[in-house]
């Protein structure tokens, strides 16, 4: 049954990035499947009353919540859920968020799987998400015995000239640490393309020399200029459809006067906060390659990629290296501590997901265009793989 809930949304849509735009449009589509009344109101604090006894216009409040968003709402007893994984008071509200753990270690392992050992990582200082997805990223890489350059820029690097000097600066230090090849995590989704220029200033080739993984998947960003850029993928539309399910809970428990107080607390001590994993990783150009001081293994690697849309087994790939399939599968685990069909597997799966996040084909062309024999299997392989269908 429709609910008519009077339900605002702050979520700063001046912003055109899909962690705006898609997480509105998952809030939007629970709303109309409920019933919602929804107001995009990005000053919300302001129209709530500052006490109680005033006129409340809401039952519920989806926002990128600040501390006195978050403190007037507590005050009025108005269920508050939290989308600013930034948030100063995140930790106080029920929420919505990526895992950006989980993301920092796919990009993390994607480019190990690319033969690389060395790496650097670039966030935006004081951007909590970003130095959550790199402590990940950082702790997958150091496992593997590797080392990482870190550097950081002001969160608002192009706000003057001064700042946006400063910001090259920066850059300019970090990158002299490097030591090619090199797989590199820009974090914040608009400096990615600088960087680019900044290493074909300098005439190193991407992905060969550099190899780089941009932010989110921005396609404006990622997709129309070259090197295009691998991303994460992140389901913004799913968060955003997952925070406002969670506001509907918070508003039917409908608490009276004397009950408000006691939920307060308990929400601030506990609150329920849901975590979501990344859709996958595009890969594009900008890691559309392997490194190994083998030249038979980096030559095996380039086949598989280049064949993962055929249905090649270790057989194909060592007679394309021109090696025994036994030779090739005891240096495969030797050098990359992997099988080669674990490989030919990773790169269908990678080429799928791609596929699907891209493309309006059906999953039975994707599931051939990507090595698999029909869509069951495909479907299959993901399960086991990746946990979902």
């Amino acid at each position: 049954m429709p609910k008519n809930s009077r339900v605002a949304m702050r979520l700063e849509l001046e912003w055109s990035y899909k962690y705006h735009a898609a997480m509105f449009a998952g809030a939007e589509q629970y709303g109309q499947e409920h019933g919602w009344v929804s107001f995009v109101d990005e000053y919300v604090a302001d129209t709530l009353p500052a006490r109680r006894g005033g006129k409340i216009p809401y039952d519920g409040v989806l926002a990128r919540a600040d501390k006195r968003l978050a403190e007037r709402s507590a005050r009025l007893g108005i269920p508050l859920v939290n989308v600013w994984f930034n948030s100063p008071v995140r930790d106080q509200l029920p929420g919505a968020f990526v895992d950006f753990a989980a993301q920092g270690k796919m990009r993390a392992e994607h480019l190990l799987s690319r033969g690389l050992r060395n790496f650097a990582a670039l966030t935006a200082r004081g951007v909590r998400a970003h130095m959550v997805e790199q402590h990940e990223f950082l702790s997958t890489v150091q496992q593997a015995g590797c080392s990482c350059v870190t550097a950081t820029i002001p969160m608002n690097f192009s706000a003057t000239l001064a700042k946006w000097r400063s910001a090259e600066r920066a850059l300019t230090e970090w990158m002299a640490k490097w030591e090619l090849p090199i797989g590199v995590v820009v974090f914040p989704d608009d400096i990615s393309r600088t960087v680019t220029q900044m290493c074909r200033g300098r005439g190193w080739r991407i992905p060969q020399d550099v190899a780089i993984i941009a932010g989110n998947n921005e396609e404006t960003i990622c997709e129309y200029a070259r090197p295009t850029l691998t991303s994460i993928e992140s389901d913004f539309k799913r968060i955003g459809y997952q925070a406002a399910a969670l506001l509907d809970r918070l508003m039917d428990e409908k608490p009276n006067r004397g009950t408000r107080r006691n939920a307060r607390s308990r929400q601030q001590a506990d609150p329920e906060q849901i975590l979501s994993p990344p859709q996958g990783l595009i890969v594009r150009e900008s890691t559309d390659f392997f490194t190994s001081d083998i030249p038979e293994i980096a030559q095996a690697l380039a086949f598989i990629s280049a064949n993962s849309h055929r249905p090649i087994r270790v057989g194909d790939v060592a007679e394309a290296v021109h090696l025994e399939t036994r030779t090739l599968r005891r240096r495969f685990e030797k050098y990359l501590g992997r099988a080669v069909v674990d490989e030919i597997r990773r790169v269908r799966i990678e080429r799928a997901k791609r596929e699907l996040a891209q493309s309006e084909v059906s999953l039975s062309e994707i599931a051939r265009g990507s090595g698999f024999l029909d869509a069951q299997r495909m479907y299959e392989v993901f399960v086991r793989e990746l946990g979902v269908s």
